[in-house]
């Protein structure tokens, strides 16, 4: 069995092709400057030479609010060709299995809390990350038609805020939860007697490690036909995986400043925006299917931490 790995440098597929090693089964990557995911026929000359059995789209472009909002055109349009070309060029090449890795901004941005699956398409998106979100959501109807249509086996698993080793720690394009791992770091090492985060400290998030998200990623592609399809409908056939549980920015922020050894002030800016004032994922369509997550927050935070110091100043990057 041979499951290309789309994506294996980035966070996610980094941590999904360390459980296939760890399991010892073979694998085929490309690095970016090999295999252009936008060229179509580069695509088709991969997939036809290599012919792998499975295939996981973990490749995306990806960033924050600040990315979303000044670049939504390369946002939509480069996610939609990747997964357009990866998932069609694979059923060409005679790919039955794949696995395609979306988020959990498919949702509307007021859909009801904790979000289920059902949510999809019953309302407006967040403005900032709309392109990304519509280029998620096609990837999920690509999967969905083509199964229809051809019979294949393409699955599709949305993840909640992800975590962990190989994530960015830029002061301004990273997400919240490595924006204040390095902050507080700083604000430890440096003495400084007050850290300000924006908001009010009251919007509720939810964390999942990168390493339980790879976990679910092999356990959903693992699974039989038959009971993939018994909790799952065919055209609403993605599955959240999260933690199901969230904590506020103000409960982060304490935790991460437990574990980075900072003794000053925490203080929220409320002039700042909060905004959504809570992303809950409901996960208990993979719960029925027998997965749950492990890692709790504080230990994810702590074994992400001790990562991050192992890469400085490597991991400390400028763009």
């Amino acid at each position: 069995m041979t499951t290309y790995v789309a994506g294996h440098r980035g966070m996610v597929g980094g941590a999904i092709l360390r459980k296939f090693e760890a399991r010892g089964e073979t694998t085929v990557v490309r690095t970016h400057a090999e295999l252009d995911l936008m060229d179509q026929a580069a695509v088709r000359d991969f997939m036809q030479t290599e012919r792998p059995d499975q295939v996981i789209l973990a490749a995306a472009k990806v960033g924050g609010i600040h990315a979303n909002n000044t670049y939504p055109a390369e946002f939509i349009y480069d996610n939609l060709m990747m997964e357009a070309n990866v998932i069609h060029q694979a059923y060409a090449a005679g790919v039955r299995k794949l696995l395609f890795l979306g988020s959990s901004c498919i949702y509307p941005k007021m859909a009801p809390q904790p979000m289920s699956e059902d949510a999809l398409l019953t309302g407006p998106l967040e403005f900032t990350n709309e392109p990304y979100a519509i280029a998620k959501i096609a990837g999920i109807k690509l999967c969905e038609s083509y199964n229809r249509e051809y019979g294949t086996d393409y699955r599709s698993v949305m993840p909640t805020n992800l975590y962990g080793p190989g994530d960015n720690f830029h002061p301004q394009n990273s997400h919240v939860l490595p924006a204040l791992i390095r902050r507080f770091h700083e604000a430890a090492r440096n003495g400084t007697q007050e850290v300000v985060v924006w908001g009010t400290g009251t919007p509720m998030r939810e964390f999942l490690h990168v390493d339980d998200m790879a976990e679910a990623s092999l356990f959903v592609l693992d699974l039989d036909r038959e009971t993939y399809a018994a909790n799952t409908e065919p055209m609403l056939s993605h599955i959240n995986v999260g933690t199901g549980t969230d904590v506020t920015i103000r409960e982060l922020a304490e935790t991460i400043a437990r574990v980075t050894g900072y003794k000053g002030q925490i203080s929220f800016d409320a002039t700042k925006p909060d905004g959504t004032p809570r992303k809950l994922m409901d996960v208990s369509r993979l719960s029925r299917m027998g997965w749950t997550a492990t890692i709790g927050l504080e230990d994810g935070v702590s074994s992400t931490y001790e990562w991050f110091l192992s890469q400085e100043p490597g991991n400390l990057r400028s763009a």
